[in-house]
């Protein structure tokens, strides 16, 4: 009779995708979660894995064989009180993917404070245009694929590698469990101000993840990243290859296709042109096609594969058009990204307005802890407008910089109002948050729509 898994926290990103490897791997799946909806609830029920809302002590009828515990899960939660209180079995999620899913296999482990999810899914589909049908666990929604997670039983699963801590009784982040032998080091500045104190101690995470690559591994690490040349100085132990730097893997300045080359060593393998814009995007394509390269896929290769790559949901996903007004929708919530992802949009829409949409929403961000670096971050955008609602600091006075350019607006109905009021045909509407945003995207377009037909 195949093991009883009950997964606390199923309905994340993360924990969901453990729970469908583990049914494809043959396990019998059930979980819980505070909030048990769509598009997760409906993944998990299509799989014939049973979902209870809320942690309830009573779920310990169950009896399953062993509980898995998400880090949404903290002490005073009934259900964990429960299971401590009975001396059950538990284990956090990345242990156990650890230890009945990625022992035996090459792992390809995504890491950096920007651009895993991206990454993940570009080295993934390079992996599948080359016949080796990856197992993979993405923290987002790839579009050439239809889940972010999957188990096929091959020999190389790709990993998004994320510092997060693992669980409430196991404060080591998440990657150092996973035990990769090709591990990307994308870049790393400070963030989950909630958990780590200071630059310095993510580093030392770095650090950790580091050590567990062996001396056969490979680390594909950004050449530009100071503070990863810093964790590099404290042992290496692996052969490491450096992306966006001359001599090793580098990448071309873009024609006005978007187009560019790229280079290992000096030498030209090709050039790519794809759909995706922006430097921060070239850069996360090199570090794929050094780790695909690493477990034999050349880079000739790895370049045709990206020039059909879709990219990822909420990654500049345009998400509908309405009275000549596009609007996207987009997961930065740190300020590089938003800059990255701001210097992206001016280089495809050239003179056009862009009006800017933030919600700062990560811990990080309610904290205000890089609130200074924010108006910099906007200043591609013509208009910005910020939703300062629950926010732990003065929106109004940290973006004064920007003058009459922002508008911070705490009720969600007079965001959309005033943003649908200010836009014209040919603007570009760009939402950034790492939630839902209270649906502002379809908000959003049903009032132009509405105003266009008016």
């Amino acid at each position: 009779m195949a093991q009883h898994l009950h997964i606390l926290g199923i309905c994340g990103t993360f924990m969901g995708g453990i729970a469908a490897i583990a049914s494809a791997a043959g396990y019998r799946v059930t979980g819980c979660d505070a909030n048990v909806y769509p598009p997760m609830s409906d993944q998990l029920a299509a799989l014939g894995i049973k979902l209870i809302e809320g942690f309830g002590e009573d779920q310990l009828k169950l009896k399953p064989d062993l509980w898995v515990v998400g880090n949404v899960v903290t002490r005073g939660n009934p259900l964990m009180e429960a299971i401590l209180d009975r001396g059950e079995r538990y284990v956090s999620g990345p242990q156990w993917l650890a230890d009945h899913v990625l022992t035996g296999r090459h792992v390809l482990a995504v890491a950096g404070t920007h651009g895993k999810t991206t990454v993940s899914a570009m080295l993934a589909w390079i992996l599948e245009s080359a016949g080796k049908s990856p197992s993979f666990l993405i923290g987002g929604v790839p579009v050439d694929f239809p889940v972010s997670a999957r188990h096929t039983g091959g020999d190389l699963f790709v990993i998004e590698a994320d510092e997060y801590d693992t669980a409430f009784f196991d404060k080591r982040s998440k990657f150092v469990h996973y035990r990769p032998k090709t591990a990307i080091l994308n870049n790393l500045e400070f963030d989950h101000a909630d958990i780590f104190d200071d630059l310095a101690a993510i580093e030392r995470q770095f650090n950790h993840f580091v050590r567990i690559v062996p001396r056969s591994g490979l680390l594909v690490v950004n050449g530009q990243d100071v503070a990863l040349e810093r964790v590099l100085t404290k042992g290496a132990w692996s052969p490491i290859e450096r992306f966006g730097i001359a001599g090793e893997w580098s990448a071309a300045a873009a024609d006005k296709d978007g187009s560019f080359e790229i280079a290992w060593q000096g030498k030209s393998h090709g050039r790519l042109q794809w759909q995706l814009l922006g430097e921060h995007n070239r850069m996360n394509a090199l570090a794929a096609l050094a780790a695909a390269r690493h477990v034999g896929v050349s880079a000739e290769q790895g370049i045709q594969a990206l020039s059909s790559f879709s990219g990822v949901r909420r990654r500049m996903q345009v998400r509908g058009h309405a009275a000549g007004i596009t609007v996207y929708d987009d997961f930065a919530h740190h300020p590089t990204a938003i800059r990255t992802t701001l210097d992206g949009l001016r280089q495809r829409v050239g003179q056009a307005r862009i009006l800017a949409v933030l919600e700062p929403r990560s811990n990080t961000m309610k904290r205000g802890v890089m609130k200074n670096a924010l108006p910099a971050s906007l200043a591609q955008a013509d208009r910005v407008y910020v939703f300062s609602s629950n926010l732990g600091w003065d929106a109004s006075a940290v973006f004064a910089p920007l003058g009459a350019r922002v508008r911070a607006i705490d009720d969600l109905d007079s965001l959309v109002s005033a943003i649908a009021a200010d836009a014209r045909s040919g603007d570009h509407i760009l939402v950034m948050s790492n939630g839902g945003f209270g649906g502002i995207h379809a908000k959003l377009l049903g009032r132009l729509q509405s105003a266009a037909a008016a």
